[in-house]
């Protein structure tokens, strides 16, 4: 009797414990969840972030959900409007043109970016055109800056209009009370990390927070048609801050990119429900605030009156966007020891392939012991395969103090063995280039006119097959030259 009392006893605990809740722990900064506490989380390195929380039970497996009526039937597709779906403009072109149009009401769109690279000036600027243009109200809610900080920045940018509407807060639920006064057709929520709900665990911009901001953001964004545009942080490593999920439940994820002491800006598309994610929109930051570019190729590239050693123009492709890139290259002192190969705007890995090749594969140019500078015009960054070349014929040109015909466009990967290898969109590039005024192009053997069918005008297309061969090609020109 007292066996099977005990074992009634001990199985009542059993249940009692299954019910119990449980411990667990996540890190409030990358959403990992270690089995146990740690000081350190193993997942991204950081201290301290590893914090407890309580799950009520193991989550059941197999339950039998039951059928429901829904809010609305399905209905056949022909009988469906696509109008409420439609872009609207926002009156900034690149932004347009990365967008696939403009914003879509209900859409919600996450910009990421370095601080101080421009994302606050640029929204602003938005927002402005949406309340001229859009027929309804904008709405700047800040986390980080007051109202009349955001009010000097409008000043100073002419961006000023009535229907322009300021908030500064850091709680969702007065977010929402803006939102219920204003009625605005876009809300632009700066930034999604300084934006904290009640109830939910953590602190402001941690992974919990930021999710359940997130979440009820793109609730009420969809319930509503109000465009929507979150500002959001990223790491040391260039990546998106927050949960992984943070990029799932937004519609549009967008990285500004630029360096602080350049004026050239660029807004990249990583993720596009309403259309392509490879395009790239171009800006120039300045006093008066930020101005798309519409043909940002005259940025990179050094006009001058004679050709001079040690430049070589090529084409990149920025997304969908051929940009005409010039490459530069100087060739120092020779140096006992390791010479030193700097970079700037190129791939130092891809400049140390194409300097080997470059000293086994040709002849007159010794490099293994001079140290070697490489860089582009513009602060524009090229790290393609198909600015090999340009970058080889740079290098040899300051090598042998040979000037390259500045009307010369060198397009082309080069590899282990010298050979010029085949890139995509030589077309496109070609006619960039041709419509720029360039007179010659190096190009792979097979990408020529005869091969693509398109034969830009007034441009004499020249196909290599190695770097020796496009050498020969360049002093063919240079000779041409008056």
């Amino acid at each position: 009797m007292t066996s099977r009392a005990t074992s009634r006893s001990a199985l009542g605990r059993g249940r009692s414990t299954a019910r119990d809740p449980r411990p667990a722990y996540e890190c409030d900064a990358c959403g990992y969840q270690p089995p146990k506490w740690v000081g350190r989380c193993p997942e991204c390195g950081e201290w301290g972030s590893v914090v407890e929380s309580t799950l009520t039970g193991p989550t059941v497996s197999g339950r039998v959900v039951s059928s429901r009526v829904p809010a609305e039937p399905a209905r056949p597709i022909a009988t469906i409007s696509a109008a409420p779906a439609r872009a609207r403009p926002t009156g900034v072109p690149e932004l347009d043109r990365v967008l696939g149009g403009g914003l879509v009401p209900g859409a919600v769109v996450l910009l990421a970016g370095e601080p101080g690279v421009g994302k606050s000036t640029l929204l602003l600027d938005v927002a402005q055109q949406w309340a001229a243009n859009a027929g309804s109200p904008s709405l700047v809610v800040s986390g980080e800056e007051s109202v009349s900080q955001v009010r000097l920045r409008a000043e100073r940018m002419g961006t000023l209009h009535e229907r322009l509407y300021l908030a500064a807060e850091n709680d969702l639920g007065a977010v929402l009370g803006h939102l219920d006064a204003v009625r605005p057709g876009l809300l632009v929520l700066d930034s999604v990390q300084t934006v904290s709900i009640a109830g939910a665990e953590g602190v402001p911009g941690g992974v919990t927070q930021v999710r359940a901001v997130t979440a009820a953001l793109v609730s009420v964004a969809k319930e509503r048609g109000i465009a929507t545009v979150l500002v959001g942080h990223v790491t040391k490593d260039g990546q998106v801050a927050g949960p992984r999920v943070l990029e799932h439940l937004v519609d549009v994820v967008l990285h500004f990119e630029g360096d602080r002491h350049s004026s050239l800006r660029m807004i990249r598309g990583v993720k596009n429900r309403f259309g392509t994610a490879d395009e790239v929109g171009c800006f120039e930051m300045h006093e008066g605030g930020i101005t798309s570019l519409a043909d940002p190729s005259g940025l990179f590239l050094t006009r001058s009156a004679d050709p001079v050693p040690g430049t070589c123009v090529t084409v990149a492709m920025e997304g969908r966007r051929a940009l005409v890139t010039e490459v530069q290259a100087l060739i120092g002192a020779t140096v006992a020891g390791s010479p030193r190969r700097t970079v700037s705007g190129l791939d130092s890995a891809r400049l140390a392939m194409v300097l080997a090749v470059l000293q086994r594969r040709t002849e007159r140019l010794t490099l293994h012991d001079r140290e070697v500078f490489a860089a582009t015009v513009g602060g524009i960054r090229v790290v393609e395969p198909a600015a090999d070349l340009a970058m080889a014929l740079a290098v040899a040109s300051g090598g042998l103090n040979l000037a390259i015909a500045p009307d010369l466009v060198a397009i082309g990967e080069v590899g282990l063995t010298g050979e010029v290898r085949r890139v995509s969109a030589v077309p496109r590039r070609l006619a960039e280039a041709a419509r720029l005024g360039f007179r010659y192009a190096l190009v792979p053997a097979g990408c020529g006119p005869e091969a693509s069918g398109v034969t830009p005008e007034n441009m004499r297309v020249m196909e290599v097959t190695d770097v020796r061969s496009a050498l020969q090609c360049v002093a063919r020109v240079s000779a041409e030259q008056p």
